[in-house]
Formats: structure tokens, sequence, C-alpha cells
């Protein structure tokens, strides 16, 4: 299962674990994924999706059905 966002793509970044001695090691950065289920009124229905915790805020300000509509014009889904 990919650790990436339904809505807004976000996936996770590639950096560096910084020791005291300064020696560098590979690490990843995740986003803060929750599976979560949205209902839509317009079709009657739930759908469940793995968003990031902006996607939740901006859905619970714009609505699920306009965020939905919006990510399908930019096409990321």
């Amino acid at each position: 299962m990919s650790r990436i966002c339904d809505l807004t793509g976000k996936k996770a970044l590639k950096g560096n674990n910084v020791s005291h001695s300064n020696v560098k090691t590979k690490r990843k950065f995740y986003p803060n994924l929750q599976t979560k289920r949205f209902y839509i009124p317009e079709e009657d229905t739930w759908i469940t999706l793995k968003v990031s915790t902006s996607a939740i805020k901006t859905i619970n300000k714009n609505g699920i059905s306009a965020v939905i509509d919006k990510f399908v014009k930019r096409g990321r889904i």
C-alpha cells in the first residue's frame, strides 16, 4: 500500500538523519495520512479515501464535492 494522498498526491520526501557527530544517513519524511470515509450527498454514497490532514481541512472548509471537482479538474484523480 503506497503512502500517497488520494487527493493532493503528497508522498514521502527524502532527507538525512544528522547525528551529533554530523554523520548523515538517509531517511524518509512521510506525510500525515489518514484513512477517512466521506459522505457524498449528491450521489447518496460513502467513499473511503486516504488523505493528508491538510486535505481533510480543505474538505471541511469547502465540502467534499467541491474539493473532488477541483482535483479532477487539475488532473489529480
